[in-house]
Formats: C-alpha cells, sequence, structure tokens
C-alpha cells in the first residue's frame, strides 16, 4: 500500500532548538490517524514539518510524493496543493463571504475559471453539509458551520491528505462529534488520508484509529490501532 507520509530519522527544529529527534512513522493512503501529546511536546512542530512550514534539516520524508530534503520556497505551494490544511482558529477571512473564501484559495492554487471555481466551490460545500450558505459571511455561521468551511477549504482541491491541527478545539462536544463524523465520512467516502493532532481523548475513544504520541523529544509510533466505528 502506498505511504502519503513517510519519515525516516527526521530532527525536527525550530529555530536553533531540536524539537524532535530520531522521528521514524508513515502513514498509508486512505489512513486515519490520530497525533496525540502535551502542549509543548512538538505537535505542531511535526505538522509544521509535514506541510513545509518548518524545513526539514535531518532525516528523509517524502509527503503526498514530494521529498522534504529538496523542498524550497518555490516548491512549498506545490506540496500544499496535494494538502488540505485545517486549523484550530478557523483563519477565514472575515471580510469575504463563505463563496469568495473558496474562490480565493483557488485563485492562489491557479485556478482563475469562474466556472471551475463555482463548481469546485459548490461541491465543496455540499460536500460538508453547507451548499445553502455560500453567500453567508463568515461571522453569521456557527463555530461549527465556520469549521465546516475550513474543511470546504482543505478539500476544495481534492487534497492526498488532510492535516488537521485540533480542528475541534474551540467547539462543544456535541459540534466535536458532528466535525469528526464529517471528517471521517470524508476519510472512507473519498479515502482521503487524514492526520488529526488533537488534546481530546474522549474523540479518540468515540471515535477509535491508530494514534502516534509526541513525548520527551520522541515520536511513538503504532501505538494503537482501530477501526473507526
Amino acid at each position: 500500500m502506498s505511504k502519503d507520509i513517510n519519515f525516516s530519522g527526521v530532527s525536527i527544529y525550530q529555530g536553533k532548538s531540536l524539537i524532535l529527534t530520531d522521528v521514524t512513522f508513515n502513514i498509508a493512503h486512505g489512513e486515519f490517524v490520530y497525533l496525540i501529546g502535551k502542549t509543548g511536546t512538538g505537535k505542531s512542530s511535526l505538522l509544521k514539518t509535514i506541510y513545509g512550514d518548518l524545513p526539514l534539516r535531518a532525516g528523509n520524508a517524502q509527503v503526498a510524493g514530494f521529498d522534504l530534503e529538496k523542498m524550497n520556497w518555490k516548491t512549498v505551494p506545490y506540496l500544499r496543493r496535494k494538502l488540505g490544511i485545517i486549523f484550530q482558529d478557523f483563519q477565514l477571512l472575515m471580510d469575504r463571504s463563505v463563496d469568495d473564501n473558496l474562490e480565493f484559495v483557488l485563485r492562489a492554487t491557479g485556478t482563475n475559471d469562474k466556472s471551475l471555481i463555482k463548481l469546485k466551490s459548490d461541491e465543496a460545500l455540499k460536500r460538508v453539509g453547507l451548499q445553502s450558505k455560500g453567500f453567508k459571511m463568515p461571522h453569521e455561521l456557527s463555530g461549527g458551520e465556520q469549521q465546516r468551511v475550513v474543511i470546504a477549504r482543505a478539500i476544495i482541491n481534492d487534497p492526498v491528505a488532510i492535516i488537521a491541527d485540533e480542528p475541534t478545539g474551540n467547539l462543544d462536544p456535541e459540534t466535536s462529534d458532528d466535525i469528526m463524523q464529517l471528517l471521517i465520512f470524508l476519510n472512507k467516502e473519498y479515502n482521503t488520508t487524514i492526520l488529526m493532532a488533537t488534546h481530546n481523548y474522549n474523540l479518540l475513544e468515540r471515535f477509535p484509529a491508530r494514534i502516534i504520541k509526541t513525548a520527551n523529544g520522541k515520536l511513538l509510533a503504532n501505538m494503537e490501532t482501530a477501526t473507526n466505528g
């Protein structure tokens, strides 16, 4: 089975500070994996390395067909077109409608055809259950709906993998469950690989999947394997 993320002997730095050493793990295509660990143990640094925000300085790593050792500021955008990135704090453009937020992403990644933009935007909103909300401004939406827009933005270019950093961190338990069910649907229905960092251990029990963990400067891989319920 192909590997969408493959790290071998990687050291991860923030500036001159060594955050994680000997990071070795892989995620197969279509797999759903949780990333857990206490605050400050390197979860976000690992995710930033995966999507090219932190340079790879030691070890070998491939993500979505790209060799991270060879990445530079010119090639990182091509890597990110293959990834959907979901942030905890949404990072929506609050002065633009939902449709305009999605159009911004498409134009930034090279799509300029208006009919194709509308087609892709409508399809992404349909997948996340917001097909009637494209004209709304973000502040007119609930927190859960805003996160669904973020997910629509992440999947609009049909990514190989979704990298989700605490996607339920700002949501109440019921809305968190809704977002988890949506992510699991995207994982199963479209075979999209998902790596999700979370502090919410209740989600791990309710929606079990393989877990990897950052602790004491290391990554503990293959801690637990289960199928999504």
